[in-house]
């Protein structure tokens, strides 16, 4: 698990997220979720490649179900991106480090990485 992927809960979600000054990339995942293992070093990469550009931050869905309630998490591993407190992007189920590059710059406006 890298240093740069923020664990958040209800406590700091808003503070962490919503009040960001930069974009937010939020993975609800839980402890058994396979797939959510699956993508875990893909985001440690992202965490690292956008440094300074973007967070990435990790909810554990099973300990804080009132976010998961709140958007609308049905599947996981279930990826949002916030930017300036609103959600840019969602993206559903393990995906390659491609596809969630291509999202991330279509939201950051350009190549970032």
């Amino acid at each position: 698990m890298s240093d740069k992927v923020l664990h958040v809960g209800e406590a700091d979600f808003d503070n962490a997220v919503l009040q960001s000054g930069e974009p937010v990339l939020v993975d609800f995942w839980a402890e058994w979720c396979g797939p959510c293992k699956m993508i875990a070093p893909v985001l440690d990469e992202l965490a690292s490649a956008y440094d300074g550009k973007l967070k990435v931050a990790k909810v554990n869905v099973d300990e804080n179900r009132a976010l998961a309630v709140k958007y609308h998490v049905r599947s996981i591993p279930m990826l949002l991106l916030f930017k300036d407190g609103q959600v840019q992007a969602s993206q559903i189920g393990a995906v390659g480090k491609g596809q969630l590059t291509q999202m991330i710059d279509k939201s950051l406006g350009g190549a970032v990485a």
